[in-house]
């Protein structure tokens, strides 16, 4: 291992815009703060809040849907893109909130969900109307049935949720009709992204929030808009990660090329407007020389790095990884972007309680394997800090500057994730780690209110996690961040380079500038190089100054 201990992350054309280097916040609005006592969290609840990131020390706020929706998947089933949900709030809401970011010099990232629409969506509404092969149908991908009298889907396409990627729909005369592809939930119609109409009304939407003054989207299921033109077939299982061969035959489904054609549109009304706005690319793709390709210089900025999301925790998987992304995106000149947790899923407190190399759990319920939990927020700590001090981007997801866990003891009778029903109830799903955040040990909804709803339940431990128990409290996990994203600042990591060191395989150790890191993957404890002061940990070290195992150093050398 390490056995390029000079790499250095230096782009032959790099990009200095204030992304390469941020920590941008992901808000899960319906968890985040609830303003008027609903059980939902909302926009003047976020907008409250802010000042808790002023705090933190992050760059940006990353926001999750708030437009209007049935709600079929928690808001990525968007009815009007041009509108906010009234359980979240009103525009004028919005407005405010992005305008109050703002004064705080923080910006603002919003979710642009363009593979598919809600059912509810009035072009959805036309298309069942109307006949097939009209226009209103050709803004979705609606197709005849296979078989004699076209009862079977068109094709063996599986939803990602589970079950079938196809509807069939009762057509105007009462009959049977044709079938709509949803590679999600049947409520989240895939569009038809052949047709130009679909293309110009999302440049449109594009224009309305940035003219709003947000600060850029993060674009969701961003690989998955164009479908290969025949809809073959796909024999082998659908997922949405399809290997790690760069010349692997890519799903018909996924990764298609003609995306990028999409993506270089909106690159151009972007650069039409003031103040750096970007594009973030939700995209499920492996390898990273093909996640790479969605950041080249005239398409998107960012690219969430799940490769590095899902790595195993032992140096020599998380040295590949890291070296792996910070090479394909050098090669394209873009910077490279880090994130532990999400609102999809296991949050990293719990997930890295689980054993090495297991199976990664799509959520985790009563009668599951449960995490360790000690361990898991003990390498939680080690883990941020690691990839707070990388060269790039890092994203946070909300309540892990709290150290949350999963909840992994929700009853399955108060689950809502469309994954749980579409699987047979095999797959727990998401909402685990969508729980309702804790403000405050004693207050009702431990302060995510003024009332005791909470949309999901709160597990009752949530009290020794709260806000307020952790604030000014020497070790706790919140002041571990807090101090980690001051420092990161203070010394630019952002920016690197980073430079591995010689380091045996139950050891990572680099150099970003005046700082050295090292984690300790291994069971015995590492010295420390003599005369070096520490500058910030995960945990405390041995009596004699040794880190031990499962801890990450920050030190600067004598």
């Amino acid at each position: 291992m390490n056995s390029n201990p000079t790499h250095q992350d230096t782009p032959a054309d790099p990009a200095t815009g204030w992304w390469t280097r941020a920590t941008i916040y992901q808000v899960y609005p319906r968890s985040f703060a609830d303003s008027d006592g609903d059980g939902v969290g909302d926009l003047p609840g976020i907008t409250a809040r802010l000042d808790h990131l002023v705090e933190l020390g992050v760059d940006a706020l990353w926001l999750s849907p708030f437009y209007p929706s049935p709600q079929a998947d928690a808001g990525y089933d968007v009815a009007d893109y041009r509108d906010v949900d009234p359980l979240f709030g009103t525009l004028a809401d919005a407005d405010r909130l992005i305008t109050e970011a703002h004064s705080r010099g923080l910006r603002v990232i919003v979710d642009l969900v363009p593979n598919h629409t809600s059912s509810a969506h009035q072009w959805f509404a036309a298309a069942l109307a109307a006949a097939p092969g009209s226009p209103e149908r050709d803004r979705y991908v609606f197709r005849d049935g296979s078989g004699p009298d076209g009862a079977q889907p068109p094709n063996d396409w599986t939803s990602v949720f589970g079950g079938p990627a196809w509807t069939r729909v009762t057509e105007t005369d009462g009959h049977p009709g044709q079938w709509y592809l949803h590679l999600f939930d049947s409520g989240q119609p895939d569009l038809n992204w052949d047709n130009p109409q679909v293309r110009e009304e999302f440049l449109e939407v594009l224009r309305f929030w940035l003219d709003r003054g947000v600060d850029g989207y993060r674009v969701d299921v961003a690989h998955g808009l164009i479908k290969q033109t025949d809809l073959a077939d796909w024999q082998e299982p659908q997922e949405i990660l399809s290997g790690p061969e760069i010349d692997k035959p890519r799903p018909p489904m996924w990764d298609q090329e003609g995306v990028h054609e999409i993506y270089r549109d909106w690159r151009r009304v972007l650069d039409g407007y003031p103040g750096e706005r970007i594009l973030v690319a939700e995209a499920w793709v492996e390898p990273a020389e093909r996640l790479a390709r969605y950041v080249r210089p005239d398409e998107m900025h960012q690219a969430f790095n799940f490769e590095y999301l899902l790595a195993a925790w032992t140096a020599p998987a998380q040295y590949a990884v890291i070296t792996r992304s910070l090479e394909a995106t050098d090669a394209v000149g873009a910077p490279t972007t880090w994130v532990l947790s999400n609102h999809d899923v296991v949050r990293h407190a719990s997930r890295l309680g689980l054993p090495i190399g297991g199976k990664r759990p799509n959520g985790i319920g009563i009668g599951d394997p449960q995490p360790d939990a000690a361990l898991g927020l003990r390498r939680a700590r080690a883990a941020t800090l690691l990839m707070l001090a990388l060269p790039g981007s890092a994203y946070l997801y909300q309540g892990e500057e709290l150290g949350l866990p999963e909840h992994t003891t929700m009853p399955d009778e108060s689950r809502q994730d469309p994954t749980w029903a579409r699987s047979g109830h095999t797959e727990r799903g998401r909402d685990g780690c969508r729980v309702p955040i804790p403000w405050e040990a004693d207050a009702p909804s431990y302060g995510f209110g003024p009332t005791d709803a909470s949309w999901l339940p709160q597990p009752s431990l949530w009290a020794e996690y709260a806000l307020d128990r952790q604030r000014d409290t020497p070790g706790s996990t919140y002041e571990l961040y807090r101090t980690a994203l001051r420092l990161r600042r203070e010394h630019r990591l952002g920016e690197g380079p980073l430079e591995w060191l010689a380091s045996g395989d139950e050891v990572l150790s680099f150099r970003n500038g005046a700082l050295t890191v090292l984690t300790n993957f291994g069971d015995a404890a590492v010295p420390v190089p003599t005369g070096a002061e520490l500058v910030h940990a995960s945990a405390p070290l041995d009596a004699d100054g040794a880190v031990p195992t499962d801890v990450t150093v920050w030190i600067r050398s004598a």
